[in-house]
This record gives C-alpha cells, structure tokens and sequence, in this order.
C-alpha cells in the first residue's frame, strides 16, 4: 500500500504543520503494570488536534492542487478523523463538511465546529457516515479523505514510527490500537522496514475485531456486528489494501473489552495524569491484562494514540 519513502516524503511535506509528540516512561506507579519489561508511551494525544489522525489529513491535503482543494472536502469519522480534517482545511481556508455515527463524543463535535467545519450526523455507525460522505463527494466534486483507506493519509500516519525511532533507540515490542488499520500499517511499514525485529501487536476491541477476523479468515470480511461503543474503533470492514498489509507487518492482535479501556484511561490518568480517550487507552488495557503475548519482552513501546475526558471523571 505504502513504502519507507512514501512515509519519509509525508514527513517532509507535513513537520511544519504538526507536533513532534514526546515520550515518557510508564514507572513509579502505585499501581504498576503486571508486566516486568519497560513501558515507553509516545503521546500522541499531545498531537494537534489530540490524536495521529492530524498526520494522516495533513499528509492528504499536501498532495492536493489548489483547483481540488477549491472544490471542498468532505470526510467520514468517528471524531479525531473529523477533527484532524476540519483543522487542516481551517489552516486551507476551506470548510470541512465532516459526517459522524451518532456516538461520537459531544466534545470532539464542538472541536470540530470550532475549527469552522459544518458537522452531519448520520446513523448509529460508521460505514452510514462513510455513505453519506461519499454521496456528498460524488454529487459536489468534493474530496473525500477516508480515515484509513488512503495511501497518503497511511503514509501520514507512519510518520509516528520515524519519530519513534529517533526517540527510542531500542525495543522490541509495539503495541498499537486498531480501528480501520490505517495507524498500524502505516506504522508497520516503517518499523518492519528499519526494525524487522520488533514484534508488532495490534489491539482491537472484542466488539469490533475488524482486522483479526479478516486474519482469521485469511481474507477481507465483513462484521455481522458491531458491540463495541468506542465509534473510533468501530469499524464493520476495513479496506483489501489494508487487510494485506496488515497481514505482511502485523504478529498478533489482542482484543479487549469496553470496559478494560474504561479502566485503562482511568489508571492512566490517577498514575500519570495522562488524559486519553479509550481508544488512546486501548494498548495501556492490553498491558494491564498481562497476557502471555508480552512474555520474553524487554523493552515494549505502546502508542496513546488520542485524548479524552473519559478517564478524567469530567
């Protein structure tokens, strides 16, 4: 789907625009992890915007010629999608029109809105967005960025791993929440190609396994359901690029319930004052669970991918 050199070119394109995010050691912890290997978190949710998402649309935007950009953008999300896409057609002089399921968080509209984007509800999930988004894009001219079956916004999104790289010199293992799986390929890609080593964990929701049934079937499914009440990681189908991809860099999937990612925002914001939606929490609720995935790893490296008031108590 993507190469090292789409996501070094990406890097090029968007560092002006986005935030060169830090790392911290998850220690000191009164109630620590049930894992005796070192926890680095990249934070992520220290993005513009609040989550990685900013990457992957700025990365999209900077491929555009002004005639397309002249004739709008439009886009699907769960939320941080939304965000990242209203705030980087702000900084374009252009009006986002963003479509949303209807559990997306009251919070992440009103960012949206307040980055001048016209906000649709549609439907309880996010494959109804993504039909009015594209319903949009076809009737007006409008470019649609999809939040994970882009190769651009992808390679966006990898940009992570070169940052992560230059940050921690050595680790071998990583553990990255999936929704689409445009996080985990583009961050795959780079880490298999600089640091084949490194075993890459992805984490799903045991409501929305979108990519391990896909693994499991050793092909591109569809979800008969979706349970999960994280619209971020909800996600009936991802994308035949994607699954491909996924099944060339990814080493295992671990879900996780609802609940555990609940808990995980919430120890992360009591130990650390780390202020994560579930999604951002979801690689933190895989640790917690102390798996067997983990045993024999020195060094584990976890992305807290988004922000958020759930674990916040506000």
């Amino acid at each position: 789907m993507i190469t090292l050199a789409d996501v070094q070119a990406a890097r090029t394109r968007i560092t002006p625009h986005i935030r060169l995010t830090p790392i911290m050691k998850l220690s000191e912890a009164r109630e620590p992890l049930p894992i005796s290997a070192d926890i680095i978190a990249k934070l992520e949710l220290h993005q513009v915007t609040g989550s990685f998402k900013a990457r992957g649309a700025m990365s999209r935007f900077t491929t555009m010629s002004q005639s397309e950009v002249a004739r709008g953008i439009v886009a699907a999300s769960g939320g941080n999608h939304g965000m990242a896409v209203a705030r980087t057609c702000f900084l374009g002089g252009q009006q986002a029109r963003i479509y949303v399921p209807s559990g997306v968080s009251p919070e992440k509209v009103i960012s949206m809105e307040g980055w001048g984007a016209k906000v649709t509800i549609v439907g309880d999930e996010f494959a109804a967005a993504d039909a009015a988004a594209r319903n949009d894009a076809s009737k007006t001219g409008a470019t649609y960025f999809h939040p994970f079956a882009d190769p651009m916004t992808v390679a966006g999104q990898g940009t992570i791993g070169l940052e992560l790289i230059e940050q921690i010199s050595e680790f071998d293992t990583i553990l990255i929440a999936i929704g689409g799986g445009g996080l985990v390929v583009g961050l795959g890609t780079v880490i298999r190609a600089l640091k084949p080593s490194v075993r890459i964990i992805g984490v799903e929701p045991e409501g929305s396994p979108t990519l391990k049934a896909c693994l499991d079937s050793g092909r591109l499914v569809s979800l008969d359901t979706l349970s999960s009440k994280v619209p971020t990681m909800s996600c009936r189908q991802t994308d035949q690029q994607i699954f491909e991809t996924a099944q060339e860099v990814l080493d295992d999937i671990i879900l996780v319930r609802d609940d555990d990612m609940l808990d995980a925002s919430r120890w992360l914001w009591r130990e650390f004052g780390i202020a994560a939606d579930l999604a951002g929490a979801a690689s933190t609720a895989a640790l917690r669970s102390g798996q067997g995935a983990f045993k024999g790893s020195q060094r584990i490296c976890l992305l807290v991918c988004g922000a958020g008031l759930e674990g916040t108590g506000r």
